[in-house]
């Protein structure tokens, strides 16, 4: 119903309501040959590692000189010569080509990087033991088993790559899985199952104990807990009852609901949630470029060291060894552990990150969430709920708090008005029974007045203690320097107590604070309250510094001085005037319940409204750049340190490492980098569980 009653005399104190993967990041696009698409390259490059490794046990056994090597002779049949180069060639053409093309589109792009490695050093295998078996070379260059296991290496290498890679796109696919086969919508006096895409806004839906809401709706009918984990990280249920909103796909755990739905399709949060994972799992970042650029100049090295290496062992008056030293050398010296390092810490960090709530919207905001020093917090909707509530009960002589509550709430209860909502919410709270009240009238600028168990029961502010000529409650001066909402409960004309009405500091605030305090992390507030409010909130949250009557279009400006301080400052905020704040900052952060303005101008999204999440966003952070040195350390490391041992430089202590040993131990780099990408899975972001840290 709508309200007359608007307490316009709670109005002066203004509530603020402010409150080329299509997956791999640049280097993975071209240096891939167009891996898009992670779910067929799956199972593309499984079925070519599996084929190619049947093929290589034939040619490797029908190669002479691992025959040589081993110590076996090689059964003399009819054809017997040839088995290991024309099986050999299938596995260059068929098992090579996804080099091959990939070193194609680097050249045509001018950017070589791992991919030209890799053919160079297959085709250079390729021609020399085609010399070697027509006759046209030294027998000792004939490399088919080598030419077989690096093909079958390196598919191998690309196949852990692509599952990997694919595995942290499950966020994506799970969010999907979320939402029912089927909703039961409710057609008059029929019930009829429908696809949840063919749900329209306005229809109503049920959704039974356990079931989960299939598209964003309102509901009209029930109550029940919700599990929403999926889109706060909270294992903790929520009750939702009439004129609550809910979100498809999350589960109603206990009672059945009945909800009007309000968005479908593309316009529903899991949607939106759905392309802020994508979109961030698209995008690239510092440390991608810098592993880019690393994979550039290694080719430049590794070209130079088989070029000098070539010039070295010829001049010496050994060309067959400076063949095969200069192969070795291509061989070694493929970066695909460095093509690794960074696309699958960040894809599993994004997933990790989806998974307990936190939207990263820009890798690049999630790298520099560990350089943090300073969190500036808007106050109204972040560190507090945004919404009125009873935080003060002063009863006069003779009566209790309960019973002055419970007369407010039985008075207020037919008011839709957000400080009467408070007031019977407060009651509910409590669990004490409320009477039910008759004759509801309003009164604008000055009240409610109801009869309750026979008696007259007015709530309002400073008119009607006028109108009923009395005073306020003793705490009354106390509260106002505080910056609260006053209203006080007249029975029979009578002041019977005073209600102080706040916006209430989320309890979660206080944990997100002293978290960050201890990591170093100043905190600061700000909000365009007045100066005694903000304090009175700062004050208890622990906050030392604060910017007060901040007006909406100088946020940015304040953000602007912290860095003028020298400070690396993340902006929370959920409002439309946090926007230009948020865009100001070094990394903005929006409350996922905020709006689409602030969510657009953030680069990590909170789904939750749990301020501790900011805790777990520079946690994530800092745990991905760990991974990310240790995988760039181990990936360029073991490229300088292994090509100069591939070119014989220890050739004169007569040590001379082999190709196959090259092989090996490049496939190993990229396995170690992969298996050192994965142990991100095992980190708890759960913002109660970051805050204990």
């Amino acid at each position: 119903m709508s309200d007359p009653h608007a307490h316009h005399d709670h109005a002066e104190h203004d509530m603020h309501t402010g409150h080329d993967m299509a997956g791999m990041p640049a280097m993975d696009h071209s240096g891939h040959g167009g891996h898009a698409g992670h779910g067929d390259h799956v199972g593309q490059f499984r079925r070519l590692f599996w084929i190619n490794l049947i093929l290589a046990v034939p040619v490797v056994a029908f190669s002479s000189m691992f025959a040589m090597l081993i110590g076996y002779t090689i059964p003399d049949f009819p054809g017997a010569r040839w088995i290991a180069p024309v099986l050999g060639t299938v596995m260059y053409v068929w098992g090579g080509r996804p080099f091959l093309t990939g070193a194609v589109s680097e050249f045509k792009a001018r950017k070589p990087g791992m991919m030209m490695l890799i053919a160079l050093a297959i085709t250079v295998a390729f021609l020399a033991s085609w010399g070697a078996s027509l006759g046209l070379l030294h027998h000792e260059l004939e490399f088919w088993w080598e030419l077989a296991l690096l093909i079958v290496i390196m598919l191998l290498g690309h196949w852990i790559e692509m599952r990997s890679l694919a595995q942290t796109t499950s966020a994506l696919d799970s969010l999907a899985a979320l939402l029912p086969d089927e909703a039961e919508r409710v057609d008059g006096d029929t019930i009829t199952k429908v696809a949840p895409t063919d749900l329209r806004v306005g229809d109503v839906v049920i959704v039974r104990p356990g079931g989960s809401v299939p598209a964003d709706g309102r509901i009209v009918d029930g109550r029940a807990d919700m599990d929403e984990s999926m889109l706060t990280g909270e294992s903790r249920t929520v009750a939702r009852t009439v004129g609550d909103s809910v979100t498809a796909g999350t589960v109603a755990t206990d009672s059945g609901l009945r909800v009007e739905v309000t968005a479908i399709g593309d316009d529903t949060a899991l949607a939106g949630i759905r392309k802020l994972v994508a979109d961030a799992q698209a995008s690239s970042s510092h440390a991608q470029r810098l592993a880019d650029r690393a994979a550039a100049w290694l080719f430049w090295f590794a070209l130079g060291a088989a070029v000098i290496t070539a010039i070295v062992w010829t001049a010496v008056g050994d060309p067959d060894a400076a063949v095969v030293r200069t192969i070795t050398v291509l061989v070694i010296a493929c970066p695909h552990a460095l093509g690794l390092a960074i696309p699958l810490v960040v894809s599993i960090a994004t997933e990790r990150a989806a998974r307990a709530g936190v939207l990263v919207k820009d890798r690049l905001a999630l790298e520099s969430m560990r350089d943090i020093d300073a969190v500036l917090f808007d106050k109204t909707g972040t560190l507090t709920k945004g919404e009125p509530t009873v935080t003060g009960i002063a009863p006069v002589d003779g009566w209790d708090a309960d019973a002055v509550l419970a007369l407010a709430a039985a008075a207020e209860a037919d008011s839709e008005h957000p400080l009467a909502r408070a007031i019977v919410r407060a009651a509910s709270d409590r669990s004490f029974p409320v009477s039910r009240a008759t004759g509801f009238t309003s009164s604008p600028a000055v009240g409610v007045t109801a009869e309750v168990d026979g008696h007259q029961v007015r709530v309002g502010g400073p008119h009607l203690l006028s109108e009923v000529g009395a005073g306020e409650v003793a705490d009354a001066e106390v509260w106002r320097t505080e910056g609260a909402i006053i209203l006080h409960v007249v029975r029979d004309g009578v002041v019977i107590g005073g209600l102080k009405l706040a916006d209430e500091i989320r309890p979660e605030s206080r944990q997100a604070v002293e978290a960050l305090q201890r990591r170093g992390v100043e905190v600061v507030m700000i909000t365009g309250d007045a100066e005694a409010v903000a304090l009175a909130v700062a004050s208890e949250l622990g906050i030392q510094r604060v910017f007060a009557g901040v007006r909406p279009e100088d946020k940015s400006a304040k953000v602007a001085e912290l860095q003028r301080e020298g400070k690396k400052v993340a902006m929370v905020g959920d409002g439309v005037n946090d926007a230009p704040a948020l865009a100001q900052a070094d990394v903005g952060i929006a409350i996922g319940a905020g709006t689409d303005v602030a969510i657009a101008s953030a680069g990590v999204i909170l789904a939750s409204d749990d301020p501790r999440s900011v805790v777990s966003v520079i946690e994530l952070s800092q745990a991905s750049y760990r991974k990310m040195k240790q995988n760039l350390w181990w990936a360029a490391g073991y490229n300088l340190i292994s090509v100069p041992l591939a070119a014989g430089v220890l050739a004169p202590i007569g040590f001379v490492l082999p190709m196959s040993v090259g092989a090996v131990l490049m496939s190993l780099s990229t396995v170690v980098v992969a298996l050192n990408a994965q142990s991100l899975r095992r980190l708890d972001l759960r913002p109660d569980v970051v805050v204990r840290h």
